[in-house]
């Protein structure tokens, strides 16, 4: 086996939740994936994708070309930049150092107003970070009470989505947290730019002293310069045994990068690619056998968000949709990415 990557590290992204809050550095969430790469025998390549010829099994990268007899594709999307103005917006899914600037940032402020949003992909509704965008916008509220000094800001949430929690199911738990929070919502407005000063919607515009945005996702570049069955927005066509269309039993595609026949609010986050990954092996392992294997990954969100002195956990499949508040569940997130990052802080 081999694997092309950067860099031979996993850095875990869904804790950057709560490096605002001081709970967490880029030291705690950056992992060596030496050791595990040589106990797994698996050959560490530092390289990037730069293209694909599926067809004729031939990967171009930045370190020349690879041949492969199978292709596992375990690509991240892109964020879009299509709305003007990004320059005057933090993007916390952009890496550590935008995170760490939200801190200092928050920590700077003496008063004002603050804004959190998220967009939406027309073309990909599960195309979306909605998640961690409420939980830094709930752990900023927190935060700012825990300080005493919540009444000097004015929080304000706005997405150019229709219904902010329409994949959560019909109760509409995150517009119960931001009501009880006193913070201002803004749902289905046309979001136009953003200034120095604050956002311009197709209906007027909102002051803002600092805005915290995450925009849609779209496909991974290099996807563009492929032979691979692509949607409207780059994302790679497969199918519910992640095996990518017209090229089954030789490429496959899990998690941020594949466009799968899933309802729109399956969501793209962890637990998705987890069960991506799972159905990947099963069949992968079967097509290498010669077996006719159909696994299938389970359609389902099960998410907590955090809110620092809790969360809320939100669970939909296609029989049931619940949402559960306890302050229980802060503890439960934090024990269960402990475990999760076990493996790799002990190998």
């Amino acid at each position: 086996m081999v694997l092309l990557a950067p860099k031979p590290e996993l850095f875990y992204y869904p804790a950057t939740i709560w490096v605002p809050a001081g709970l967490y550095q880029e030291r705690d969430l950056t992992f060596s994936l030496e050791r595990f790469l040589h106990r797994h025998d698996v050959e560490y390549v530092a390289g990037c994708v730069t293209g694909l010829e599926a067809t004729s099994h031939r990967l171009y990268t930045t370190v020349g070309e690879m041949a492969y007899e199978r292709l596992v594709i375990a690509a991240a999307g892109n964020t879009a930049r299509k709305v003007h103005g990004l320059e005057h917006v933090c993007i916390p899914c952009d890496g550590y150092p935008a995170v760490l600037s939200l801190q200092r940032r928050l920590a700077a402020l003496q008063e004002g107003t603050l804004a959190f949003g998220f967009s939406g992909n027309p073309h990909e509704p599960t195309a979306l970070r909605s998640e961690p965008l409420f939980e830094f916008l709930f752990g900023t509220d927190t935060l700012l009470r825990r300080q005493k000094r919540r009444d000097r800001f004015h929080l304000v949430f706005f997405t150019p989505c229709m219904e902010a929690d329409e994949r959560w199911g019909s109760k509409g738990p995150l517009q119960r947290e931001l009501a009880q929070r006193g913070i201002e919502c803004h749902v289905g407005r046309g979001l136009h730019w953003f200034g120095a000063a604050g956002i311009q919607f197709a209906d007027g515009e909102i002051p803002s002293d600092f805005t915290v945005f995450i925009p849609e996702l779209v496909g991974p570049s290099w996807a563009k310069q492929s032979d691979l069955p692509l949607s409207e927005d780059g994302f790679i066509r497969a199918d519910t045994g992640c095996r990518v269309l017209g090229f089954e039993g030789k490429v496959y595609v899990a998690g941020d990068a594949g466009h799968f026949p899933t309802p729109a609010w399956v969501p793209r986050h962890g637990h998705t690619a987890n069960h991506h990954a799972t159905t990947l092996v099963r069949n992968l392992l079967g097509d290498m056998r010669g077996e006719p294997t159909q696994h299938t990954f389970r359609q389902e969100l099960i998410y907590i968000v955090d809110t620092l002195e809790g969360g809320l956990l939100v669970f939909r499949n296609h029989r049931h949709s619940f949402a559960w508040r306890s302050p229980l569940l802060h503890w439960a997130k934090r024990l269960f990415i402990r475990t999760y990052l076990r493996e790799y802080r002990t190998t």
